[in-house]
């Protein structure tokens, strides 16, 4: 599984074995947990009774930058309520989609619970959202595209999850003291994981004004640390972007960082030095980033890092909160009352902080422009179910 994703994508093989695939085992436990924990039956105060049941037949699209973990966490809910599924993989990822398929079947999933079809979106995926069939369609890619999905499903007025694009914060405060070296390398090393094509990617690094330039210094030096190559080889660099038009977009966005104003302090156009071919990208790093830029407010999906700086911890949230989107946000700070206090402030579905990482079973969604719904865990479950009231009267 590992070798297709590395294959299909670019991801580095190390990655794609500990963090991609591992996905699907880590997933599948975090849902067996919910499921043990669920009701699905029970009784309310007044007499009337609850059940659940599952909501019917669910299409299913996913994206090409994390394919089994996206997979995983709409098929296995799906099959788990008694829903059949039909899953439609980016067309650009279908090794490691097929692969799941054959687990499955290894798996004793009975036939006409699960099918797998290809095809593009515009096509495919359209033709699953207005399929009179389907209860509900899940989605997840960018927000566009998850636009166009709902619009295709209104007519049979059907369930629609989505997952979308991001645009997260990385809140850096003076006060993170003698870590604040080790919290700004990891905020560099987050955003650029998966060579920046992750929608929850901390894109944003909003650094309080006290510890501003010794933030930028230390962003610089991981950057410039980074290393580049072959997906094929074992390591913890980056591999390529996925292919020449999502390159040419990483490109055109860090030239508008520049001639809109931002500082480069590290990396910019072009490929890296010993990477002459392929659509490799510098790890890049802007400073003295304004919240109107382009970089600032579009979603860029490869290894670009901008550093805004706030004069205090109000004006930190509200550059955080000025964006359309709101998948997850991070905190990096020495002051557990001000993580409580601004993470309560975040508009956003996940927020990290000091390097807390999602856990399986965790629900995983955004607010605004990033999505509506939640994969992962107990509400990851309820998507794919309805829930019935009983009425009972006299013998």
């Amino acid at each position: 599984m590992a070798q297709a994703m590395t294959r299909e994508m670019g991801a580095p093989i190390t990655m794609s074995r500990d963090m991609q695939a591992e996905a699907g085992i880590g997933h599948a436990d975090g849902f067996i947990e919910a499921l043990e924990a669920q009701e699905e039956r029970w009784q309310l105060p007044n007499g009337d009774t609850l059940t659940r049941e599952p909501i019917g037949p669910a299409g299913l699209i996913t994206p090409w930058n994390w394919p089994v973990n996206q997979i995983a966490l709409k098929v296995l809910p799906a099959l788990a309520t008694g829903c059949p599924a039909v899953l439609k993989p980016s067309e650009y990822t279908p090794l490691s989609a097929l692969i799941y398929a054959e687990i499955l079947h290894e798996a004793g999933v009975p036939p006409g619970a699960f099918a797998l079809i290809f095809g593009t979106g515009p096509e495919v995926g359209d033709a699953l959202a207005r399929h009179p069939a389907l209860a509900m369609v899940s989605f997840t890619g960018s927000t566009r595209a998850g636009i166009s999905v709902t619009k295709s499903a209104a007519d049979t007025v059907k369930r629609v999850t989505l997952e979308l694009g991001g645009k997260s914060p990385n809140l850096v405060f003076a006060d993170c003291g003698a870590d604040l070296e080790d919290r700004v390398r990891y905020a560099v090393a987050e955003c650029f994981l998966n060579t920046g094509q992750s929608c929850d990617a901390p894109t944003r690094l909003i650094v309080e004004r006290a510890c501003y330039d010794e933030v930028v210094e230390i962003a610089q030096s991981a950057a410039e640390a980074t290393t580049v190559g072959d997906p094929k080889q074992e390591g913890d660099h980056l591999g390529p972007l996925y292919d020449r038009i999502q390159w040419d977009r990483v490109q055109a966005l860090i030239e508008a960082g520049m001639a809109e104003g931002a500082r480069l302090v590290a990396g910019g156009p072009g490929r890296p030095p010993d990477c002459a071919r392929g659509w490799y990208a510098r790890p890049t790093v802007f400073a003295d980033v304004t919240n109107d830029m382009t970089i600032a407010r579009q979603e860029i999906f490869g290894p670009v890092l901008s550093i805004l700086p706030a004069e205090d911890e109000a004006d930190a949230i509200r550059i955080a909160n000025a964006t359309d989107y709101g998948l997850a946000a991070y905190i990096q700070t020495g002051d557990p009352d001000r993580a409580e206090r601004v993470a309560r402030r975040l508009r956003a579905g996940a927020v990290h902080v000091n390097g807390g990482g999602l856990g399986w079973g965790t629900p995983f969604g955004g607010y605004k422009a990033s999505g509506n719904g939640r994969e992962g865990g107990l509400p990851g479950i309820e998507d794919y179910q309805e829930i019935k009231s009983l009425h009972f009267g006299g013998s």
